[in-house]
């Protein structure tokens, strides 16, 4: 069974000016594309050729090219659903709850993930987590690791994720990574974060 790139759910442009076109494209067709074609590769011939990608995380043992590029082919799949032309604004319902029962308020864990995000030395990840329970947790992870990985971070199931690898965001705001934090912000698709937090609590 193949892994394959999935198409965005909106055009290169649309996320701008917070994400600009060229990045997008980039991201997607280079970038997701090849970390997409290296995983299949590592996989091939392998029992995790047959396994679902949640399932190669638990079986992948300390096979660096399966974690890095089925690390990248996750993570990205679920970085462009996470956004939306049309985000922005704040969570509603039982994602509200779960974040101000965690942090006290939403302005308060803007603060904690943007923290995450701009401080994680390198290439990264930043992640909103939530636990068996509905506790939800904000943490970073190195390279193209993420928390379905065994003993990685906050350990629970990600729900919402940033890509601070410079190639997501260097072409706009070179150096300005916070600024770029910022900008997610406008673009987060809550609904998508809300669905994926009920499956996941």
């Amino acid at each position: 069974m193949a892994f394959e790139l999935p198409q965005l759910p909106y055009a290169y442009d649309a996320l701008e000016p917070h994400i600009d076109a060229r990045t997008m494209e980039i991201h997607h067709t280079k970038h997701h594309a090849a970390y997409t074609n290296k995983l299949n590769g590592a996989i091939d011939g392998t029992p995790m050729a047959d396994m679902s990608i949640e399932d190669i995380f638990q079986n992948m043992g300390d096979n660096a090219a399966v974690r890095n590029n089925g690390g990248g082919f996750y993570n990205h799949s679920l970085f462009w659903k996470v956004m939306s032309p049309t985000g922005g604004g704040e969570p509603t319902g039982e994602l509200t709850t779960a974040i101000n029962d965690a942090y006290g308020s939403f302005d308060a864990f803007k603060t904690e993930f943007s923290n995450a995000a701009a401080t994680r030395f390198g290439s990264g990840w930043a992640w909103l987590c939530v636990h068996k329970g509905g506790k939800v947790e904000v943490c970073s992870t190195a390279n193209q690791d993420n928390t379905l990985m065994p003993g990685v971070a906050c350990g629970g199931t990600p729900v919402l994720g940033l890509d601070v690898w410079e190639h997501a965001y260097y072409l706009h705001y070179q150096n300005r990574r916070p600024d770029y934090v910022s900008a997610f912000f406008n673009v987060i698709n809550w609904d998508e974060v809300s669905r994926r937090f009920a499956l996941g609590k």
